[in-house]
């Protein structure tokens, strides 16, 4: 059994992967001074960059943890989220209301997913 780290710094990997399945830090947007919509379309696309790199895509998630700043931003994370995700792939998932590292992230995800 090997452990591929990928993107490795001091204090986390961005990527690792175990046998066939594939673990994702979590991903926050680079737009903090837009709305919960644009952050997740940004977020989202930097799972896909990463996802890629490790040898899959957003059909093969098993698995996200999504965290709001403040669940008032449900609805508007939602209609982001329900366009990126492929029909019928949607993958086990979990939204949390949580405080985040600062202030101007709104929000955040982590995600499993299974290597092609």
């Amino acid at each position: 059994m090997t452990v591929n780290r990928m993107e490795t710094a001091e204090r986390m990997s961005k990527i690792v992967i175990h046998n066939e399945t594939i673990y994702l830090c979590g991903q926050v947007a680079d737009n903090t001074g837009e709305s919960v919509g644009p952050q997740t379309e940004n977020m989202l696309a930097k799972v896909d960059n990463l996802l890629e790199m490790a040898g899959s895509n957003r059909k093969n998630i098993l698995s996200a943890t999504i965290y709001l700043r403040d669940m008032k931003d449900f609805a508007e994370m939602n209609s982001v989220w329900d366009k990126w995700v492929p029909a019928g792939h949607a993958p086990a998932r979990a939204c949390v209301e949580a405080r985040m590292a600062r202030p101007d992230l709104l929000v955040e995800i982590s995600v499993i997913a299974a290597k092609i």
